[in-house]
């Protein structure tokens, strides 16, 4: 017997209970058994269902569109037939990658076995809901800082390593090797491939930028992905992406869809590149750009060394061209004649000076000589002293036979007083 499961509280009806009986013995034909299978999921009625368009057929002459209706969370899918009618009037028009509600019956399809949804009805939803979501996450994480300016960390001039995280084999990786390599043939990478859409895009997407910003070669992170749908590059405004790109140690360039492209990344990221093309030319600089810029420079400097050089040797030829360093011993000549007229000034001004002071010590010492006792004792005067030394002057002041000294103009004599004359007053 064969059971086609259980549900719930409940269980399926099984084709027991459809009053199918089979054995080893007595097996069932591929018919009935379809058939049966056919009305138990007939039997599940109409209901509304909630996926992402990931395919989309549209065959010539035929008015049925046959959709792939994916969920946006697992890699589940589930064919979707619609009247074309139906898909016609949708406004706005639906392509791939929208995400859509439809109201379907599950069909199954006897002949070939398949299982498909058939749609009376669809209608586009999530986007604004979607964007009003990542409107709420842009202000939160705004109001934390993770936006801010002072943040953003300088691109190295020439990295040694560059990261990549793309898809593989991917449009915006072969973009992105190509032009950096065009532009610096030394430039290195080390790409890391991922899933750039789906419900674990964003895991692994951070699982690779964690790996390449623990590489201490790596010196910058490219994240790059072609463009798509909202839905396709919500991955990378997840939260924890996000975050996780602020925290990194090395910067991080987000190149992510095309220029109308703005996912939350673009804004959390040190350098937003328009493109994939526009991230390799930011990343990796123009070695034929850098090579004029050098001959660029080595110009100018040359040129403002020969401008030196001239203006200094100019100014030299200024000094030279001046008395002082033209004939500078014509100057030492004049110092040497004006020198030597001091001198003669200074010698006569000494011996006039000089025989001045000659003259005028000569009258000292005459009339030194004039006023000194040796004079008077040249003229045969003498000095008489007591033995104490006192000079006798009146010749009363001495006693007879007190002994004197006469002093001569040359040598002395030792006299007694034998008799002393004293001078009487004049009468009044």
């Amino acid at each position: 017997m064969c059971n086609l499961g259980a549900r719930g509280g409940g269980r399926w009806p099984t084709l027991r209970d459809m009053a199918i009986q089979t054995s080893a013995e007595r097996p069932a034909p591929v018919r009935q058994i379809a058939n049966a299978m056919a009305g138990w999921i007939n039997r599940l009625g109409w209901i509304w269902v909630e996926g992402q368009i990931a395919q989309l057929t549209r065959r010539p002459g035929t008015q049925t569109v046959f959709l792939t209706l994916r969920d946006s969370a697992a890699d589940v899918s589930v064919v979707v037939t619609c009247p074309r009618r139906v898909f016609d009037i949708v406004d706005p028009p639906i392509t791939e990658g929208a995400r859509v509600v439809v109201h379907a019956k599950p069909t199954y399809y006897v002949p070939r076995g398949s299982l498909s949804l058939a749609a009376d009805d669809i209608r586009p939803v999530g986007i604004g809901e979607l964007l009003a979501r990542l409107e709420q996450r842009r202000r939160l994480l705004a109001a934390e800082g993770l936006f801010a300016a002072e943040l953003k960390r300088p691109l190295p001039f020439l990295p040694s390593k560059v990261g990549l995280v793309c898809g593989r084999d991917s449009a915006a990786e072969r973009d992105v090797l190509q032009n950096a390599r065009r532009r610096w043939q030394g430039v290195s990478f080390r790409v890391e491939n991922t899933a750039v859409q789906g419900h674990d895009a964003a895991r692994q997407v951070l699982e690779a930028v964690a790996g390449l910003d623990r590489d201490p070669a790596v010196e910058v992170i490219v994240i790059a992905r072609g463009g798509g749908s909202v839905e396709d590059l919500l991955p990378f405004s997840d939260e924890g992406l996000l975050r996780a790109v602020a925290a990194c140690r090395t910067p991080v360039v987000s190149a992510i869809g095309h220029e109308s492209d703005s996912p939350l990344l673009d804004l959390v990221a040190d350098v937003r590149a328009s493109t994939p093309t526009d991230a390799a030319k930011l990343v990796v600089p123009d070695v034929a750009e850098e090579s004029n810029r050098v001959e660029q420079l080595r110009a100018r400097g040359r040129q403002m060394v020969v401008r030196w050089l001239e203006r200094e040797e100019h100014g030299l030829a200024q000094m030279r061209s001046r008395p002082a360093l033209a004939a500078p011993v014509s100057g030492l000549r004049e110092r040497a004649d004006a020198i030597a007229e001091l001198r003669d000034r200074t010698g006569r001004q000494v011996r006039n000076l000089l025989d001045r002071a000659e003259d005028d010590l000569a009258h000292r010492l005459a009339r030194v000589r004039a006023l000194s006792p040796l004079a008077t004792l040249e003229r045969g005067y003498a000095v008489v002293q007591t033995p104490e030394g006192h000079v006798v002057s009146d010749a009363g002041e001495v006693e007879v036979g007190t002994p004197l000294t006469a002093r001569l103009a040359r040598g002395r004599l030792d006299v007694d007083v034998r008799e002393a004359h004293p001078d009487t007053p004049d009468p009044q």
